[in-house]
Order: structure tokens, then C-alpha cells, then sequence
């Protein structure tokens, strides 16, 4: 096992998703410099937000059905066409100057919704792509692809090209799209949950919803990681909804120095996913989540008693390494632990959980600072952090996870 590397079948999946986030990237930047352009009305350039995050509220568990029901790839590709020719018609519309900001919200609720449904058959695709062994490898290389393309080269590269013309970054996000439909059509092999005389009678799309959380909520792991990542989702998002103000209020800083904050976690994450394979078989999963839940009780303690803008700086690449480490970690046993006929349900309810927690922790953030003080989102987190620390420290124990990655799996406890 250990000498099975990863084939031009991985490649081309990797190129087509890091291809994929710096064209939404740019979008993402662009879509409320665009909204911005033609009104001051904050709630009008919130909005672009709601759009971007409601989708996953709304089309993660179905979507997790649909790439479960049909073949994986043939499902992502026509995705990526469906998008190419949204964003085709919202670029040509703004070159014309019969954009405006409906037509872009329709746009990107469509875009968002189809990637919700494209990740899910992405991650119930990899582990038919690549060796059971190299699933570290495979996650590490996929989030390093995302957090460099997306987190760091589409936020100044949108700007810039929203500056030249405020189509192109939409029209570049297109072809971006184009050529991952291209890249995922030339990844051989037929990417079915289960083959065709292998499928039950039809059944409702809701039943088998019920299936994917009941298969998540029986595996003590996966049930204790996708709640983790829910909870701290929720404080981690409520933290930088206000970060904003801490930067400029509390440490001085200007637009810049706010800026570089992020580009402190982006290069976190960055090294996280491209020695995180190496990482983890080093010191073990088990050590890698218990590191990790330090690292997030510390990143909100830093955030909430320093005005030291190097010492937030390098608890916020800390934390992206940490991030990273997880991400690897968390989808690597989710698709160990799971069978394929449930890979896109058991993914996409782990993304709508995750979700949820985005969605509240971004009204939470507010909120909170808004009636006990600036800091206070932020010891909530640290608070959060430790309780579910101490809570969850047992259920990592290294046998538990060393029978996740037997091979085949032990089976897990259903309940416990």
C-alpha cells in the first residue's frame, strides 16, 4: 500500500478543483464591488453574503442524495456546463450594460447551489480515485490547491481585473469552470455509489436523507468531528464577523494590516495541507484533532486578551495550519469509515452541519459584541473551545482511531 501513488486520474481532479476556486474566488470578490458600485445601501451588499451561504442551508442534503443516485463524475461535469453558461449570460449582460444586481444574485445563487452538489460528488468520488492509503495525501493536496488559488491568488487578482472591467472576473470564472468540465470528463472510470443491479427499490429523496444522518450519527467519530466543526464553525465565524473593528480598534491597524491578518491564516493553511499527510502518519490522528482543539481555544484567548498585532498574526497562521491538519484529518476517516453507496450523503450532511454553523455564528458575531463589548465573541469561543476540549479529548483515543484506519475498518460503536 504504502508504494500506490497518486495516478493523472487524481491530477486532473486536483487541477480541476483548484481551477474551480480561484474562478469563484474572483467572483466572490467582484460580486460585492459590483453591488457596492451602484448602492451604499448595506443590507442590499449584504445580501450578496446570504446568497452565497443560503444555498447550503437549503441544497447540501439533497445534493449529497443526487451524487449518490447517479454517476459522481457525469454529475460534476454537468454542474460546471450549467455554471459556464450562467456566468456566461451575467458576463455578457454586463458588457452590454443590461446587468444588474438581481440578475447577479440569481447568478450566484445558481453558482452556489451547483457547488455544494459538486463537492459532495467530489469527495464521495476520491476515494474510488485514489489508494486507500493515500487519502491523507489526496485530501492535503486538494485543500492546498483550494486555500492557494481561492485564499490567496483570486482576492487580488479579482480586484485587479473588477478594476479593468467589472465582467471580466465573471467571464474568467467561466472558463474556469469550462476547463474543470473539461479536466473531470477526462477522469476515466464510471463513479456510481452503488452499480445498478446493487440499488434498492426507489426510494423518497427524504428517506434517504434519514439514512446518510443516521449512518453519521452511528459512527462515534464522524458523529463527535461533524459536531465539533459545527460548534466551532459557529464561534470561529461569530470572531471574524467582528474582526474587522478588533483590527482597527484594538490593534491600530489600517486596511493593510487587516488584510495581512487573513494572509497569516491563508499561509497557515497553506503549510498545513502540503506537509499534513506527513504530518499526521507522524504524530497520529489522535494527536492531530487534540493539537487542534488547543490551537482554537488559543487563537480566541489571543484574540480576546492581546492587542499584539504579531502575536494575532501567528495565532492566526497557527490556526490555519490547524485548519488544514483538520480538514485532512476529518475528510480522510469520513471517507475510510464510510461505504460508498453513502459517501455523498454522509459528505454532504457533514457540509451542511458545518454550514449551519457559518450561518449562525455570522449573526451571532454581531450580536454579541454588539451588547456585552467588542471581545466578548471572542471568550465565548475561548470558552466553547475548552468545554468541548475537555468533552471530546477521550473519544480521539489512538485506538479508536487506529481501528478507523484498519484496513478493512473495525467497525465503530454505533452509539456511545
Amino acid at each position: 500500500m504504502t508504494g500506490e501513488r497518486l495516478d493523472g486520474r487524481f491530477a486532473r481532479l486536483w487541477a480541476a478543483s483548484t481551477l474551480s476556486a480561484l474562478g469563484s474566488g474572483m467572483a466572490t470578490v467582484a460580486a460585492p464591488l459590483y453591488v457596492a458600485a451602484r448602492t451604499d445601501d448595506p443590507l442590499v451588499v449584504s445580501v450578496a453574503a446570504g446568497v452565497a451561504w443560503l444555498p447550503w442551508l437549503l441544497f447540501a442534503l439533497p445534493g449529497g442524495v443526487l451524487a449518490d443516485r447517479v454517476d459522481r463524475r457525469r454529475l460534476m461535469v454537468v454542474i460546471d456546463v450549467v455554471r459556464v453558461l450562467a456566468l456566461a449570460v451575467l458576463a455578457g449582460a454586463m458588457l452590454t450594460g443590461r446587468a444588474g444586481v438581481p440578475l447577479l444574485y440569481a447568478v450566484l445563487f445558481l453558482v452556489n447551489s451547483g457547488e455544494i452538489v459538486f463537492r459532495a460528488a467530489s469527495q464521495a468520488m476520491l476515494p474510488a480515485v485514489v489508494p486507500r492509503a493515500r487519502l491523507e495525501r489526496a485530501n492535503g493536496w486538494l485543500g492546498g490547491g483550494t486555500t492557494l488559488a481561492n485564499g490567496m491568488l483570486a482576492g487580488p487578482l479579482g480586484g485587479f481585473l473588477f478594476v479593468v472591467a467589472e465582467s471580466i472576473p465573471f467571464a474568467v470564472n467561466a472558463g474556469t469552470y469550462a476547463l474543470s468540465a473539461v479536466l473531470v470528463a477526462l477522469v476515466a472510470g464510471s463513479y456510481r455509489g452503488v452499480g445498478d443491479g446493487d440499488r434498492p427499490a426507489a426510494r423518497s429523496m427524504r428517506a434517504e436523507i434519514v439514512e446518510g444522518f443516521r449512518f453519521l450519527a452511528g459512527q462515534r467519530l464522524l458523529r463527535t468531528m461533524a459536531v465539533l466543526i459545527g460548534l466551532l464553525n459557529l464561534t470561529l465565524t461569530a470572531a471574524m464577523a467582528v474582526l474587522v473593528l478588533l483590527a482597527t480598534d484594538r490593534l491600530g491597524l489600517d486596511s493593510v494590516g487587516y488584510g495581512l491578518l487573513f494572509t497569516c491564516m491563508s499561509v497557515g493553511g497553506l503549510l498545513g495541507a502540503t506537509v499534513g499527510d506527513r504530518l499526521v502518519a507522524r504524530v497520529g490522528a489522535t494527536w492531530t484533532v487534540r493539537v487542534g482543539l488547543l490551537v482554537e481555544a488559543g487563537l480566541h484567548l489571543a484574540l480576546a486578551a492581546s492587542t499584539d498585532a504579531w502575536l494575532i498574526g501567528l495565532a492566526l497562521f497557527a490556526f490555519g495550519v490547524h485548519g488544514a491538519l483538520w480538514g485532512i484529518v476529518f475528510s480522510s476517516l469520513r471517507q475510510r469509515l464510510t461505504p460508498s453507496a453513502l459517501q455523498g450523503r454522509v459528505g454532504a450532511t457533514t457540509l451542511f452541519v458545518a454550514a449551519g454553523g457559518n450561518c449562525a455564528g455570522a449573526l451571532l458575531g454581531g450580536v454579541v459584541a454588539g451588547a456585552f463589548g467588542l471581545t466578548a465573541p471572542y471568550w465565548v469561543g475561548f470558552v466553547v473551545a475548552v468545554a468541548v476540549s475537555a468533552t471530546t479529548w477521550r473519544v480521539f483515543d489512538r485506538a479508536t482511531v487506529a481501528a478507523a484506519y484498519a484496513d478493512p475498518p473495525a467497525r465503530q460503536p454505533v452509539m456511545s
